[in-house]
C-alpha cells in the first residue's frame, strides 16, 4: 500500500515531526520499508537501530523495525541511547550497512523523527525526499529479515573513553537533560579519573527540569550553580539526544561551539600539523583565526551536521565543528558529531596543553556578538529573500562569502544572514570590534531585511 508523508515531515538532515498530527506509526513503517529496500538495492543487507528517551519512541521503533524487516531487510537493535551510539553501532559493526535513530533531538516532548545514516555516509537531503517518493509510489521490495537484540552501551562507552587513564583528575559539573544521554553519562564518569557531578540523568521524555537544548542560555543555569556550589573545574551539558555540547568554565561563563573548537584545535594540530578544521559560517572570526594561527587550514562551510560531515570526507578534514554544538572528530575517531566524545575530548585537550578549561576560555580573545538571532519568515520567501540579499551585496561590491547564505565583512566586524533548512525562519548574526561597530552592523542587516520587506521583528524560538 503506498503511503503519504505530511508535506512538513521529511526535512533537509532528518525526519521530523510531531506526535499523532504530522507523524505516527504508518510513517514509521514507510520509513522502514523505503531505507530497507534502497539498503538491499546497494547490496547491503542489515541496519542498526536506536532510539531515545521519548515516550513515543518505543512505538515508533516497533514499526520502523516492521518495516525495514518487511523488506527482507536485517535489523540489529541496539535500544535505548543517544544518537552517537547508533552511530557508532553503525560505524563500528561489521555486518551493519546502515542506521537509524529514532530522536526528536531538543524538540518538545511531542516531538520525535529519525537520523539516518547509509553505508557510512549522511542519508539527507535528496536522500530523504525519495522516501517520500518511493513511499507515494508503494515502491518498496519485500521479503522477510530478521530482528535481533544487541546492546551498545559498553561497547560504546569502552571506545569513546580510551586512554583516558592517562588524563589530569579535573573536578566535573554534568548535566544530561533528562535526556538520551542520561544512562551513557552515568557509565562514562565510571570509566574517567577526577570528581564527577551529576544533574539530571534519569531518561524522562517530558523533559521536568529544563528543555535539552544546551545552546539556550536558560538551560545552563542550572549546571553553573552546580560548578559554583560545589567549586568544579567545568561543566558540561549535552542536548536531547547527546550529539550537541553545551560548557561552561570554572567561572561559569559559557564556552560556545565555536569556542570549544579554539581548544580542541589547539590539541588536534599538535598532533596533526597543518590540518584543514573546518566550521560552520555563524562561528566567530576569532575561531578562523585561531586556526591559521595554530598552523592549521581553516576552512567555512555551510551549517548543517550531514553538509559539514560530507565536506569532512571530502577535504580529509580531522576536527569540524558548528556553533550549535554538534563537534566531528575524524582525529582518532569516526567522524560524526558526538558531544559525549567531545567531552572526553575536552578532559583530553585540557590536559595535554596543561591549562585549565578556565585557563583555556580566559586566553580567548574577548568578541563582541550577538548569540544566534531567529526569526520567523514565510518558508515560500525565505531563501528568495537570502538570494536578493546576497545579489545587493555582491553589486555594492561587499566582502562577502555566499556559501550559506551572505556574510559579510566591514571594517567593524561581519554580519550573516542565512536561510535556516529545517524552520520558516531566517537566521543572522554579527561580530564587532566595539559596541558602536555591532550596532552599525546591526544596522546593515536591518536595512538588508527592509529592502527585501522583511522586519526583524521577534526572535523565533529552535
Amino acid at each position: 500500500m503506498p503511503h503519504q508523508f505530511h508535506s512538513s515531515s521529511l526535512r533537509e538532515y532528518d525526519i521530523r515531526g510531531i506526535l499523532g498530527k504530522t507523524l505516527g506509526a504508518a510513517d514509521a513503517d514507510a520509513i522502514g520499508r523505503g531505507f530497507g529496500t534502497l539498503i538491499t538495492r546497494a547490496g547491503g543487507s542489515a541496519v542498526a537501530v536506536g532510539y531515545d528517551g521519548r515516550e513515543s519512541s518505543p512505538l515508533l521503533e516497533k514499526a520502523l523495525v516492521a518495516g525495514l524487516t518487511a523488506t527482507g531487510c536485517d535489523v540489529v537493535r541496539v535500544g535505548l541511547g543517544p544518537t552517537p551510539m547508533l552511530y557508532y553501532a553503525e560505524a563500528s559493526m561489521d555486518d551493519v550497512d546502515g542506521g537509524i535513530m529514532i530522536t526528536g533531538s531538543h524538540n518538545p516532548p511531542d516531538y520525535n523523527g529519525f537520523k539516518m545514516v547509509f553505508q557510512g555516509r549522511p542519508f539527507f537531503g535528496e536522500d530523504i525526499q525519495r522516501l517520500g517518493t518511493m513511499a507515494a509510489a508503494g515502491d518498496w521490495d519485500e521479503g522477510s529479515g530478521s530482528s535481533r537484540e544487541q546492546p551498545m552501551l559498553d561497547a560504546y562507552i569502552d571506545r569513546i573513553t580510551r586512554g583516558a587513564k592517562e588524563f589530569t583528575p579535573f573536578r566535573v559539573g554534568w548535566d544530561a537533560g533528562n535526556g538520551a544521554a542520561g544512562p551513557a553519562l552515568e557509565e562514562l564518569i565510571t570509566k574517567l579519573p577526577g570528581e564527577h557531578h551529576c544533574l539530571y540523568t534519569k531518561v524522562d521524555g517530558t523533559f521536568p527540569n529544563h528543555h535539552p537544548d544546551p545552546t539556550e542560555p536558560e538551560n545552563l543555569e542550572d549546571l553553573q550553580k552546580l560548578v559554583a556550589d560545589e567549586g568544579l573545574d567545568f561543566g558540561i551539558a549535552f542536548d536531547g539526544d547527546g550529539d550537541r555540547i553545551g560548557a561552561i568554565d570554572g567561572a561559569g561563563r559559557i564556552i560556545w561551539g565555536d569556542q570549544l573548537m579554539q581548544i580542541f584545535a589547539a590539541d588536534v594540530l599538535a598532533e596533526e600539523p597543518g590540518a584543514t578544521i573546518i566550521a560552520d559560517v555563524k562561528a566567530s572570526q576569532a575561531l578562523y583565526n585561531r586556526i591559521a594561527e595554530l598552523g592549521g587550514k581553516p576552512l567555512m562551510w555551510k551549517t548543517g551536521h550531514s553538509l559539514i560531515k560530507s565536506k569532512m570526507k571530502e577535504t580529509g578534514s580531522p576536527l569540524a565543528g558548528e556553533m550549535s554544538g554538534h563537534i566531528f572528530f575524524k582525529h582518532d575517531y569516526y567522524g560524526f558529531d558526538d558531544a559525549l566524545y567531545a567531552a572526553v575530548r575536552l578532559i583530553k585537550a585540557a590536559s595535554a596543553l596543561g591549562k585549565s578549561v578556565t585557563e583555556l576560555r580566559s586566553e580567548m580573545p574577548e568578541m563582541i556578538n550577538t548569540p544566534e538571532l531567529r526569526f520567523q519568515v514565510d518558508e515560500a520567501r525565505k531563501f528568495a529573500a537570502v538570494d536578493e540579499i546576497v545579489a545587493r551585496m555582491r553589486d555594492a561590491g561587499a566582502d562577502m562569502s555566499d556559501i550559506d547564505g551572505a556574510r559579510v565583512n566591514t571594517a567593524d566586524g561581519w554580519w550573516l544572514l542565512r536561510a535556516s533548512n529545517t524552520q520558516d525562519v531566517l537566521v543572522a548574526r554579527a561580530e564587532a570590534n566595539s559596541e558602536a561597530g555591532l550596532d552599525r552592523l546591526m544596522a546593515q542587516i536591518d536595512e538588508q531585511l527592509a529592502l527585501s520587506g522583511i522586519e526583524r521583528g521577534e526572535a523565533a524560538g529552535h
